[in-house]
């Protein structure tokens, strides 16, 4: 274990005990940040060099983390910390196929058992003939902490403006919450230590072979996939169809109402979606592969199958669009819709990896997937709700109000348009909420601290009680 990265795994815990307790926002940024550059130091002493997708997968990774200290709703940013898990675990172990991008994310897992007994061991051949050293360094850390104390509280206790800043920089460190610290102060000693070994001795996940699939006959690979063509083509003749105007026709026929007919639909073609993927997944596993004739057939077949999928897509993406204007969007409305689109783009990356060959297929999945993660918590899906049913309620009255008071502090400048009393009534119990939360800076989002902005100057009228809240309670408007 060299110098660098024995500091870097220091820092690393030092970090973890003095900045997450408390919640995360900008200090899981501030934690990871060592941890990678001991991963980095790990990786040179070992010898490894820096690789540009090592480099896409680390930056991707760090830019996620940048999600919970800009938005104040847990699941985006906890959507948002596990795909910077999985990222910077395939920044450690590299690879390009479909098992290293597949099993990369548990490399990581794995070296938090190795980690530990690694870094020992480091430390004892490091210095196992140096305790004299050893004590000589604990020795000048004790008198530069008491130094500090010393010289620090006589400067507070001179100067009030002195004091509030270090009151502001210098976390709580109370005896109460020791124990506590304890773990967050092992947690942030092996996980240095658990990325920092996966580093040093990557699990080569490319060397796993996935045995190629015996290739079928033509007929008995291509006749079920021609007839599911002509199920999709014959679906898709009739969604094109109402699409330009045979609404009313199908809701006529079917009895349905527009919502029924657009909450019905959006299940099973989001369903239909997945399963399309995997048929072309075991149709490229048994495809023929005698020559050119059958590249041309497995290329038309599923490129035509591909085609029709997306098709289906934006059938999906309509159909939700249609119940959104009937009932407002809410938070598992706009996630299945943005898990859609993304299994749209995977169409048209397989589609493209049909004309360009696949090498580089798994990795361009996984970026999308990791962009769109990004993309998800940068645009703060709570604002996005809040102003997409504000603006609902100015076009037709209809709100619902018990839904929008359980949305995070992200939805303030939006549901800040309001008019009174439906504005106090919604933002009551968030400016109650962000009143009770006395979170450090380094643990508060910008979102958070927006909508305290935004509330101070603008409190919610506080003769606003339930009574008066609950004859704006509309039950019928979300369903």
């Amino acid at each position: 274990m060299r110098t660098p990265t024995l500091w870097a795994v220091l820092a690393t815990g030092v970090l973890s005990t003095l900045l997450l307790d408390g919640g995360l926002a900008i200090n899981l940024l501030l934690v990871a940040l060592p941890a990678a550059l001991a991963a980095y130091f790990s990786g040179r002493a070992a010898g490894r060099t820096t690789r540009a997708w090592s480099l896409v997968w680390g930056i991707g990774g760090i830019g996620l983390l940048t999600v919970p200290a800009l938005r104040d709703a847990d699941w985006p940013s906890f959507l948002a910390v596990v795909t910077a898990i999985a990222l910077g675990s395939l920044a450690l172990n590299g690879g390009r196929t479909w098992p290293a991008i597949l099993l990369g994310p548990i490399g990581v897992f794995n070296s938090l058992v190795t980690g530990p007994a690694w870094g020992w061991r480091g430390l004892r051949e490091r210095f196992g003939g140096a305790r004299r050293h050893v004590g000589v360094g604990l020795r000048a850390l004790v008198v530069s902490a008491v130094l500090l104390l010393v010289f620090g509280a006589l400067f507070a206790g001179a100067d009030s403006a002195f004091a509030n800043l270090l009151g502001d920089l210098v976390p709580d460190t109370s005896v109460a919450g020791g124990p506590w610290r304890v773990v967050l102060l092992l947690f942030g000693l092996v996980g240095a230590l658990a990325v920092a070994h996966t580093a040093a001795a990557p699990v080569r996940w490319d060397r796993v072979v996935v045995p190629a699939g015996r290739p079928r006959n033509r007929v008995e690979w291509a006749l079920p996939l021609i007839v599911l063509t002509l199920l999709f083509a014959a679906f898709n003749a009739v969604q094109l169809a109402v699409l330009f105007g045979g609404y009313d026709a199908v809701l006529k026929k079917t009895g349905q109402t527009y919502s029924e007919y657009a909450r019905q639909g959006f299940w099973q073609l989001l369903l239909v979606t997945l399963l399309t993927l995997l048929v072309v997944v075991f149709a490229l596993r048994w495809a023929p592969r005698d020559g050119a004739s059958d590249r041309r057939l497995v290329r038309s077949v599923l490129g035509t199958l591909c085609a029709l999928a997306l098709v289906v897509v934006a059938s999906a993406v309509r159909r939700m669009d249609m119940y959104v204007e009937v009932y407002g969007l809410t938070r598992l409305r706009v996630s299945v819709l943005a898990g859609e689109l993304w299994l749209g783009l995977v169409i048209v990356l397989i589609m493209a990896a049909g004309v360009w060959g696949a090498r580089w297929l798994p990795r361009a999945v996984a970026a999308s997937a990791a962009a769109g993660v990004l993309a998800f918590g940068l645009m703060s899906p709570d604002s996005l709700i809040a102003e997409r049913n504000v603006q609902r309620y100015e076009d037709t009255g209809k709100f619902d109000l018990l839904y929008a008071r359980d949305l995070s502090a992200d939805a303030v400048p939006a549901l800040d348009r309001l008019k009174e009393p439906m504005r106090s009534c919604v933002l009551k119990s968030i400016a109650d909420d962000l009143g009770k939360d006395d979170a450090p800076w380094y643990a508060t989002s910008w979102g958070e601290t927006r909508a305290r902005d935004i509330l101070r100057d603008r409190p919610p009228v506080a003769s606003t009680d339930w009574s008066t809240c609950s004859q704006l309670v509309d039950p019928l408007s979300y369903r």
